[in-house]
């Protein structure tokens, strides 16, 4: 019988968690087949004060040391840090950074246990991940700069500057989610448990489906293998431990905190990190603004970076 385990925050009544338990049912048995009757849900109270900057993923090991991340740095202006998401690598910014080098000083990284970037031992969380960019921060002998996160990135970034709002110019929040419903979580939940369950290589249909365009998928054939690639050279643990972090962060409780400017951008297409959710996220940062790409899913930086620069650039122009 397949078990899912999801972790909630203390207090949700039996009702919700009867909902929830309903909503990530149907999504699995939708993905992976069977019947409501074989999965088993089980829940697990996480009080807000354990998750710390959020996203921390319950574990018996102690908090891993920051990781040194090999990094890339083209052009030359005002730096920004360029975080990418699950199984992705610094080279994924390639598209943008032609837009952005003349005028910037541009850092994008492998995050731990992706690409070239060392792999930590056990499991690690949000806080693990902002830990790194500090280090890389610190190491680069920076004192302010922008950061542009996408997807696992665009929780990053915010989780830094509430950490470290002394060292943030600006934020891009590419492509990322907060304020999701249970059906959102269930949903992405759902994804997890179908890796989890089949195996990565067997979910990667699923994951191009989520991240593009059928017209990309059927031009661009070479492209979509490369990034499928790229998610079966991850760490399998790696992969599944960054997106349990990606599927269980939850920015709602503190995003009002983050005071820097802010890009929120995201795709019309994107299921994950959809136009409604976006809304929330621009709605609640202080001093934000929201661009929504018509026609586009989750991986903006590979199908359009051509539209997204524009929209970045002007940004960045006026907050640096």
């Amino acid at each position: 019988m397949p078990v899912i385990r999801v972790e909630l925050f203390a207090g949700r009544t039996r009702e919700q968690k009867r909902a929830f338990t309903k909503a990530v049912t149907e999504a699995f048995v939708s993905t992976c087949g069977g019947t409501p009757q074989s999965v088993q849900v089980i829940f697990q109270d996480v009080a807000k004060d354990d998750w710390g900057v959020a996203g921390h993923l319950a574990s018996d090991t102690a908090p891993s040391k920051a990781v040194d991340c090999v990094y890339s740095i083209e052009g030359k202006g005002p730096p920004i840090f360029l975080v990418h998401g699950i199984g992705a690598r610094r080279q994924g910014w390639a598209g943008l950074v032609e837009h952005l080098k003349s005028n910037f000083q541009c850092i994008s990284y492998d995050l731990r246990g992706h690409g070239d970037s060392p792999k930590s031992e056990g499991s690690f969380g949000l806080d693990e991940l902002v830990a790194d960019l500090e280090a890389l921060r610190a190491k680069l002998g920076i004192e302010r700069a922008h950061v542009i996160g996408h997807s696992l990135g665009g929780m990053i970034g915010p989780a830094y500057a509430r950490a470290y709002p002394q060292r943030v110019l600006s934020l891009g929040l590419l492509s990322t989610a907060a304020f999701r419903t249970a059906d959102d979580s269930a949903k992405v939940q759902g994804v997890v448990a179908t890796m989890e369950q089949n195996g990565i290589p067997q979910t990667l249909d699923t994951l191009a489906d989520r991240w593009f365009t059928d017209k990309f998928m059927k031009e661009q054939p070479a492209r979509i293998a490369a990034r499928k690639h790229q998610v079966v050279e991850t760490d399998p643990k790696v992969f599944l431990n960054v997106f349990h972090i990606y599927a269980q962060t939850e920015m709602a409780p503190w995003l009002h905190e983050v005071k820097v400017p802010c890009l929120v951008l995201t795709g019309e297409l994107d299921g994950g990190c959809n136009p409604r959710l976006n809304r929330q996220i621009a709605d609640t940062l202080p001093d934000s603004e929201l661009v929504i790409l018509d026609g586009l899913k989750h991986a903006i930086l590979i199908e359009g970076p051509d539209r997204v620069a524009p929209h970045v650039l002007r940004f960045l122009r006026a907050h640096s």
